[in-house]
């Protein structure tokens, strides 16, 4: 397992004028991704202030898995949240939980 960035933007299906909280389905998109998170598959991850951007940590077999993973995602089936990169990262300073 590797460590990789990923980082996702907004669809055109995302109302600028709600919150992440207001947007359609916020539950159980919420539930999804705590769910990857409880598996281990997301270390860390939230939204880019000031940016239409989200920074996820996955912990990951490579990139087809979390493709594959958050296809399941519902706010990847309703497009208010894309794939935009996906690197490799090299942890350098501090330090996640054992992996």
């Amino acid at each position: 397992m590797s460590l990789y960035a990923v980082i996702r933007t907004r669809g055109p299906a995302w109302n600028r004028a709600l919150s992440l909280e207001q947007q359609p389905d916020w539950n159980r998109h919420a539930h999804f991704m705590n769910g990857l998170q409880g598996e281990g598959l997301i270390v860390l991850g939230g939204p880019l202030e000031e940016s239409s951007d989200v920074l996820l940590i996955f912990q990951a077999a490579g990139p087809d898995q979390i493709r594959n993973r958050l296809q399941d995602d519902p706010w990847t089936k309703m497009d208010l949240l894309r794939i935009s990169r996906i690197s490799p990262w090299s942890l350098r300073l501090g330090s996640l939980p054992v992996l």
